[in-house]
């Protein structure tokens, strides 16, 4: 694995935990409450979690086929997606 695909794969990874952390809180929060709202947070969260574990996948697996002029563009993505995560998990939490 170069080393450009398993920078990739570590930011899916890390974007993952935070989205399980964030799936387990709606949840807390839906058990709770029973409002609709951490229902749509839920299902947004899977579907990003989904995305990510796709993104690992053929970074582990696929790496030869991927450019390296693509990998700041694909950094920048997962980067800006994690620091997203990041503020929405704060937020969650206060």
């Amino acid at each position: 694995m170069e080393s450009t695909s398993l920078v990739l794969s570590i930011v899916s990874i890390v974007n993952m935990s935070i989205l399980g952390i964030l799936i387990v809180m709606f949840g807390k929060i839906y058990a709770n409450t029973k409002a609709q709202l951490p229902l749509g947070m839920i299902v947004v969260t899977g579907m990003l979690f989904l995305h990510n574990v796709i993104g690992a996948l053929a970074y582990f697996s696929m790496d030869m086929y991927f450019s390296n002029d693509l990998f700041p563009y694909m950094l920048g993505v997962g980067i800006a997606e994690l620091a997203g995560l990041i503020i929405l998990l704060k937020i969650t939490l206060d």
